[in-house]
């Protein structure tokens, strides 16, 4: 028995106790899933759910009193062993062995669905992450954001949301003025502009900026006068820095459904239209010739200014011509993934969200992620070879690979910074987490392919009574999880919850490994207890597989 059944098991209970009047309330104040979790301890039983204590005042009813009503009834569906009422209202349910162990057959028919949820259905999520200004390679920070925000989109999609990844491309504005003058200076033999940007990419780029106007039959760039020299240098050099920012992404394995320009606010008129549905909507003034939103009307500790005094637009303008562009694009949530330094931003966005209409932190979601340092032979890595000031995503590749890079980044709750221990992630021992997970993946995979060699098929038997030893229950406990894990990831925007589940789920499994036989010793003839063990060798196989799947990392067959 799987936990959603288990949970349509309890559902159907509710439902009979409502339709005979032994629980007073309406239908349709039924949770429509009913919840069941693992308990914290394997002697109150296989799986628990508090949905007596949630009903109980709607009942009018005392918890325990609704518990012990619910315990009988449940306690006659098939597979159900034991229903003990505990604490204020608990439900405490124990299966029997053969509806525990029925879960590994389910697990491996199910395949790559297992774990997949419709909790999110219906829901159209813009995620908008990484978006690193095109003036130099991905820093470590967006690199982070690249590898959380890539999991989270998957985790959404796995409950059943329609996610759309987003790279907000900023491509207006002083920054990539200060890009275009740093590659002219460079390609002129200047130093850097005070306010500008250094390392080798910066010459790089700008020779490659002048090798093309010579393919293309132009002049040199350099020879131009200072204002078309610049200009030839932005357009060139952000389209050489963004499509390899984009090649780094794609071989990383993160890539976008939509790379949005900042340019195209302020060249469509949408900062004018977003302005215009403000005045509208009243929340528009005008003081000291410039033109303000009413933001402290939402929580904002200030107004802000959106239209400066000499009709230039100020930064806040794009952020609301974007997200009403996202509203009308037919997106229901917005979520944006933010460094550590825009902590300060939150205040505003959100006062932006409520003046349009919306509910802050439903129709805007901002997640912060903070920083991440890398660390070699103790020491803090601190600065590229290419970039010159900053640790790159090419850095930590070639240190580690991208499997290694990935799940280390997304293995910790984006809120905390981290230390990354370059030595302990290179290496092939328990003590790395990835490692950990992917060798227990090439051992359910070296298990089933000695398995096969001696004649042991999954197809030929099975019997899931079979499976009564501790080590067995405790590892379909976890496989058991994995759903639940799942949806609590999307639900609260945590990926790194799929990643400490299969470091759980790892660990269930060696120890498992290690205390039962898939395969025949000696003379032993092949039984269906071995086939029933293949069983559940393979569930964690795929789940293993499902898990690293959502974290963009790959499920080694041999290691």
């Amino acid at each position: 028995m799987t936990p959603a059944e288990l949970s349509e098991a309890l559902r159907a209970v509710l439902t009979a106790a409502v339709d005979d009047g032994t629980l007073p309330v309406p239908a349709d104040a039924l949770p429509a899933t009913v919840t069941v979790e693992r308990p914290r301890s394997r002697e109150h039983g296989d799986w628990a759910t508090n949905v007596a204590m949630q009903l109980a005042k709607k009942a009018g009813m005392a918890p325990r009193a609704l518990a012990e009503t619910l315990a009988a009834r449940l306690g006659e569906v098939p597979g159900v062993a034991a229903v003990e009422v505990a604490g204020p209202g608990f439900l405490n349910i124990t299966l029997d062995t053969a509806a525990a162990g029925g879960l590994a057959r389910a697990v491996v028919e199910a395949g790559e669905r297992f774990g997949r949820t419709t909790g999110l259905a219906g829901q159209r999520i813009n995620l908008e992450f990484v978006s690193a200004n095109p003036t130099g390679p991905l820093h470590i920070g967006g690199v982070r954001w690249a590898a959380v925000g890539d999991a989270l989109a998957r985790v959404l999609e796995a409950s059943g949301a329609d996610v759309t990844r987003e790279y907000y491309f900023n491509d207006h504005g002083a920054q990539i003025d200060r890009f275009a003058r740093s590659l002219l200076a460079r390609a002129r033999g200047l130093e850097a502009p005070e306010d500008g940007y250094g390392g080798q990419y910066i010459a790089d780029i700008a020779t490659q900026v002048i090798a093309d106007a010579t393919a293309a039959g132009e002049p040199d760039p350099t020879t131009l006068p200072d204002d078309e020299a610049q200009e030839a240098f932005r357009a060139r050099g952000v389209d050489l820095m963004f499509a390899e920012i984009k090649q780094k992404l794609h071989d990383f394995r993160v890539d976008f459904d939509v790379y949005f320009h900042e340019d195209h606010l302020h060249e469509t008129g949408a900062v004018e239209r977003a302005v215009a549905r403000l005045r509208e909507l009243g929340h528009i003034f005008e003081a000291d010739g410039a033109t303000w939103l009413r933001t402290t009307e939402f929580g904002d500790d200030k107004d802000r200014v959106i239209i400066k005094s000499d009709g230039d637009a100020a930064y806040i303008a794009g952020d609301l011509a974007y997200y009403l562009d996202k509203r009308e694009r037919g997106f229901d949530r917005a979520i944006i993934m933010l460094g550590a330094d825009h902590h300060g931003y939150i205040g505003r966005m959100m006062a932006m969200c409520a003046a349009f209409g919306d509910t802050p932190h439903v129709h805007l979601e901002i997640l912060i992620g903070q920083m991440v340092n890398l660390l070699r032979d103790g020491e803090p890595l601190r600065m590229s070879k290419r970039a010159g000031t900053i640790v790159t995503l090419d850095d930590l590749v070639d240190a580690v690979g991208v499997d290694a890079a990935r799940y280390s980044l997304a293995r910790s709750s984006a809120d905390q910074t981290i230390d990354l221990d370059l030595d302990l992630l290179s290496r092939s021992t328990n003590e790395n987490p990835v490692f950990y997970v992917q060798y227990a993946h090439a051992r359910t995979a070296n298990v089933a392919r000695n398995a096969a060699d001696l004649g042991v098929r999954r197809e030929d038997g099975f019997d899931p009574a079979l499976l009564d030893h501790p080590s067995e229950s405790t590892l379909l406990a976890k496989i058991g999880e994995f759903p639940r894990v799942v949806a609590q990831a999307a639900e609260l925007r945590e990926p790194h919850r799929v990643a400490r589940h299969l470091e759980e789920l790892a660990g269930a499994y060696h120890k498992w490994y290690d205390q039962r036989r898939v395969t025949p010793f000696g003379d032993e003839e092949v039984s269906d207890t071995h086939r029933t063990r293949l069983w559940l060798n393979d569930a964690t196989r795929q789940v293993l597989a499902n898990g690293l799947g959502l974290l963009g990392v790959t499920a080694p067959e041999r290691m």
